[in-house]
């Protein structure tokens, strides 16, 4: 990474940290301390657009260490979501398990099933992977609406708030908080993983899996570690899912989640922690543009174009995204980045 003109690293702690100038602390803490403010300016609505953003970031982190570092495409997501939804509301809601024994017991579960699904990915890879992982979400889905006794099959199982010394998170504030603090230690751990020689290994796999094994990857052991860690991040976004809705059904887990949460890698940049983060906010502020400008469509020209809306708009961004910027807007926030650090000997 560079830095800006006339600063220069002088120890190797100083190459290997991710925040290296006076400035980026500044920012960073500037920035944290306006997160952690929005509870204290912002509706209960917009509290809620950025509780399912923070959720949707931690489970697009997932993906991206699966798909954008490993190069594993799944399109079975929201199903390993499920599975840790499910895990942390049957503990809390049958077992009367504490929410922060259950959210673990969730990652877990999650994990192993994404480790069960993953077998194949040694043998199979592309379109083949992809089909594996869509049978792996139906798969679950059925299990789920079997195992009525449980999980409540289609009618779908209460869920206690999550609560910690007799504090219980049922206002939007301060499960925002929750939320939150969760997201950002995800998102460091995604940020130092790839930093790590897993985090190598799964890029080598990725660029090209022939040679990383020449080179002495076990492709095995690395793929289904991509899996695990991918699929413990959708657990632990399945589990903060159901507790702020406090219920749990399979309609809150569509095979369309898996597939949009795809899309939202692409807008934002495969194989980039930033991206993922820039991915989810854009695609998750485009619903709430269409929200706004759906009626005022519906009114001014047809109710079936508003109803569309949203759909259309999604797809459209994903295209120009792959037509005009494949590498995302991570790839773009880099390029601002190197003006600045050049400066004043850009070009």
């Amino acid at each position: 990474m560079g830095l800006p003109s006339g600063t220069f690293n002088q120890s190797y702690g100083q190459d290997m940290a991710i925040f290296r100038t006076r400035t980026h602390w500044v920012m960073l803490l500037a920035f944290l301390i306006f997160l952690f403010a929005c509870p204290l300016f912002f509706s209960d609505r917009i509290l809620t657009i950025l509780t399912i953003i923070g959720i949707t970031i931690i489970s697009v982190h997932g993906l991206n260490i699966l798909t954008g570092y490993c190069g594993q495409i799944s399109l079975g997501h929201a199903g390993f979501m499920a599975v840790g939804a499910y895990t942390s509301a049957v503990l809390t809601a049958k077992l009367d398990w504490s929410f922060w024994a259950a959210l673990p017991c969730a990652a877990l579960a999650a994990g192993m099933v994404g480790l069960l699904f993953g077998l194949p990915s040694l043998r199979i890879k592309g379109f083949y992977l992809i089909m594996a992982t869509i049978a792996a979400h139906f798969i679950i889905m059925w299990v789920i609406l079997q195992l009525y006794s449980v999980t409540g099959g289609g009618n779908g199982l209460a869920v206690p708030r999550p609560e910690i010394g007799g504090f219980v998170f049922k206002s939007k504030g301060s499960y925002f908080y929750l939320v939150l603090i969760i997201a950002c230690l995800g998102t460091f751990f995604a940020k130092n993983l790839v930093r790590t020689r897993a985090g190598r290994a799964f890029i080598a796999i990725r660029d090209n899996d022939l040679a990383a094994e020449v080179m002495g990857v076990n492709l095995l052991s690395y793929k289904l570690l991509a899996f695990f860690i991918g699929c413990v991040y959708a657990g632990v976004a399945g589990s903060l899912l159901v507790h702020y809705f406090a219920f749990a059904t399979v309609d809150q887990f569509p095979f369309m989640n898996s597939v949009w949460y795809l899309g939202m890698l692409i807008v934002g940049g495969m194989g980039s922690t930033a991206g993922a983060i820039f991915g989810a906010v854009s695609l998750k502020l485009l619903d709430e543009l269409v929200t706004i400008v759906g009626p005022i469509l519906s009114a001014a020209v047809a109710p079936q174009a508003a109803a569309s809306l949203g759909l259309i708009m999604r797809g459209l961004v994903i295209i120009i995204f792959l037509i005009f910027e494949p590498r995302g807007l991570a790839h773009r926030w880099q390029m601002v980045k190197a003006y600045y650090r050049l400066w004043p000997f850009s070009h």
